[in-house]
């Protein structure tokens, strides 16, 4: 694993490097997934179909074969074990809990002349959620979709995931029906993402997509944008971790490894004001990976895309750390919350040694569609506001367009928009 230190002569563009983690060529990918795009566009379900035997490797037939039965959602649901449905309700409940304190009022204000001028929150009429397959399958990523939307007040969910040979993971069906899903479709990748943007003979289009994916999902949500809207474009997982003397090197280091077995793109970033702790964590990373069901993707992520830096104080650790903001952010020092107020970028914050990112992976309540490869410097976490539009009110009494009058039609006119400004003036007469 990478080791680096602040105080070395060639540190900042070894650091410089690693702020380029993010970068996902989709100049690579774009004409492909273009292409695809287009071919939904004008094609519909006989484009998917045709995605679905080239990279799913089978073939739909009929077009209602796309759909996800709703019998086979509860088939799996009443299946599962007690225990497995028990730990699905405690993370749907802890979620719809968080997600409903985000809920946004419409309001009103009344002027004293009479007019009102205020705020109308509405949710949009359908929502798409891309979950992912492939590598592994993400029930949690269902709940962390489905109920902002549910808490939001959308009328219609509509969700596509990739099923590898025509094979869905039994625990996604599941959480399926725990969210009350009706239209589920068995399309993934950028297909996906065309089929909810533009909509096909089977498949509803939507108003907003949501959900991470791999670059192809990425390029297209970013090429479909506009048609619809977006949650964010985001990239491969990370985590960076701020340690002090006070650190656990096994925690540590499996948390860090928590991140690198979802995918050999993925980033773990350690910033320590400790040498012994940084060179302990090195040790403690190489023992843990070889218990991994999954070390070998670990350990490529790891080894090419992970780094220990060693810094002289938490304030420096700091100052880096806001400059990558990542995805997931552990404080995993003596006292968390000193180093809060001076945290400015990251996707998710997480307090003390009791807190791994994985607790807010699946059950603490907060989303885990977060933003990644630096942009939480500007993108939040998936949100209730991403299903929901504003509105604004505007009521003028006779009064308060005697009072305002004046002054607009002097700005419309200044404008060059007689029409503007005729239209108030005769309101004045």
């Amino acid at each position: 694993m990478r080791k680096i230190d602040s105080t070395q002569v060639d540190f900042r563009s070894q650091f410089e490097e690693l702020l380029t983690r993010g970068k996902m060529d989709m100049d690579d990918v774009s004409s492909l997934v273009k292409s695809i795009l287009d071919a939904i566009k004008i094609q519909g379900n006989d484009a998917i179909k045709r995605d679905i035997a080239k990279f799913d490797h089978w073939e739909v037939g009929d077009d209602a074969n796309l759909q996800i039965d709703t019998k086979e959602m509860k088939k799996a649901y009443d299946g599962l074990d007690t225990k497995l449905r028990d730990a699905l309700h405690l993370a749907y409940e802890r979620i719809e809990r968080f997600h409903r304190q985000q809920m946004p009022k419409s309001w009103l204000d009344f002027e004293s002349n009479g007019s009102v001028l205020g705020q109308k929150v509405t949710a949009v009429d359908r929502a798409g959620l891309y979950i992912p397959g492939g590598k592994a399958a993400y029930p949690s990523s269902l709940l962390m979709n489905a109920i902002p939307a549910i808490v939001a007040g959308v009328e219609e969910i509509v969700v596509c995931t990739p099923t590898p040979n025509n094979e869905i993971n039994v625990l996604l069906l599941a959480a399926m029906h725990l969210c009350g899903i009706q239209k589920a479709y068995k399309v993934g990748g950028a297909s996906a993402i065309g089929a909810m943007a533009y909509g096909t003979q089977s498949i509803p289009k939507t108003d907003v997509v949501t959900g991470p994916g791999n670059i192809f999902v990425a390029t297209a949500k970013k090429l479909v944008y506009g048609e619809v809207n977006i949650d964010m474009i985001a990239g491969p997982s990370e985590i960076g971790i701020i340690a002090d003397a006070s650190s656990d090197p096994k925690l540590l280091a499996m948390d860090l490894l928590s991140q690198a077995e979802h995918d050999e793109m993925a980033s773990s970033l350690l910033i320590t004001s400790s040498q012994q702790i940084a060179d302990l964590v090195e040790v403690e990373i190489e023992a843990a990976l070889k218990t991994l069901p999954r070390q070998e993707i670990a350990r490529k992520s790891i080894e090419t895309r992970g780094a220990i830096i060693v810094v002289k104080d938490l304030d420096e650790a700091v100052f880096y750390m806001n400059q990558i903001a990542p995805e997931h952010l552990e404080l995993m020092i003596e006292n968390p919350f000193s180093l809060l107020p001076k945290i400015k970028h990251a996707g998710a914050i997480f307090m003390g040694k009791y807190t791994p990112e994985a607790i807010g992976d699946y059950i603490a309540g907060p989303n885990h569609t977060l933003p990644t490869g630096g942009t939480a410097k500007f993108y939040s976490p998936l949100n209730v506001e991403v299903f929901l539009k504003k509105s604004s009110i505007i009521s003028m009494s006779q009064e308060g367009v005697q009072a305002l009058g004046d002054a607009c039609a002097l700005l419309a006119q200044t404008e060059g928009l007689q029409a503007h400004q005729k239209s108030v003036e005769m309101r004045l007469e």
